[in-house]
């Protein structure tokens, strides 16, 4: 497959390279708060789409300090859209990665970043690329808690399956582990975890992820039949060998 490179500034002022296969289309979709950044293949729109929700990118800087751009430097979730050879897949970025807009500020990227007005706009973005169609949603990091909120709280999305890689489902529980201040402008799908656990589910946790431990995973979901280690994993590197199960879904 002929692709086309696409070089996407960095906050650290380098730059990075990501494959960009030709059959996927960049879309900036407008909704009443942000402008969300999408890749989108869809060739077939009366089957499932993939929806690649991407984690919480450059949130903070090494010291603590929140960042003043939150787009990813890691390209873990471009590369898995990119290489889903299912008929319609969608890789979509959270609010303020990649282009700014609408009501961008920082609080969007640490203690509000699972705000109802963030959860509102991915919900807008994903409606408005894949209508009403079935949809099994892949979250990273804290893109699980993306998912997860939007399937137990918008019902029409029709979401018939939930996959995560690395997944912060319980960012409560993951605060105080760390020792972090809590995100108090944020939802917790914990409040949701009766509705949430009603979906078809798999979470693929790192056993070298130092970032979202294992228990914490577990003490969430319950069920170990749905929890997956994948020993060698870290919290971004070490999913090659497990991507390709996600694209079998």
């Amino acid at each position: 497959m002929k692709k086309i490179i696409f070089w996407l500034m960095m906050l650290s002022g380098c730059q990075t390279t990501v494959a960009i296969p030709d059959n996927f289309t960049y879309r900036e979709v407008a909704t009443p708060h942000f402008n969300i950044a999408a890749y989108t293949k869809i060739s077939d729109a009366t089957t499932p789409y993939h929806i690649y929700i991407e984690g919480d990118g450059h949130a903070f800087y090494a010291d603590g300090r929140v960042s003043s751009n939150p787009t990813p430097h890691g390209d873990l979730m471009r590369r898995a859209a990119f290489g889903d050879t299912s008929p319609n897949v969608i890789y979509l970025a959270r609010p303020c990665q990649y282009i700014s807009g609408g009501i961008c500020a920082p609080q969007y990227w640490s203690n509000a970043r699972f705000a109802p007005e963030v959860i509102d706009s991915e919900y807008a973005a994903i409606i408005s690329l894949a209508g009403d169609a079935p949809k099994i949603l892949i979250g990273y990091s804290g893109g699980a808690q993306v998912a997860g909120l939007l399937a137990a709280l918008k019902p029409d999305l029709n979401v018939r399956k939930i996959i995560t890689l690395a997944g912060n489902l319980d960012h409560r529980a993951w605060t105080k582990y760390h020792r972090l201040p809590p995100l108090d402008k944020s939802m917790s799908l914990t409040d949701h975890r009766e509705k949430f656990l009603s979906f078809p589910q798999v979470h693929y946790v790192g056993g070298k992820d130092k970032v979202i431990p294992l228990r914490i995973t577990e003490d969430f979901i319950g069920d170990s039949a749905a929890v997956v280690k994948v020993d060698k994993a870290g919290h971004g590197n070490g999913w090659d060998d497990i991507i390709p199960l996600i694209y079998k879904e």
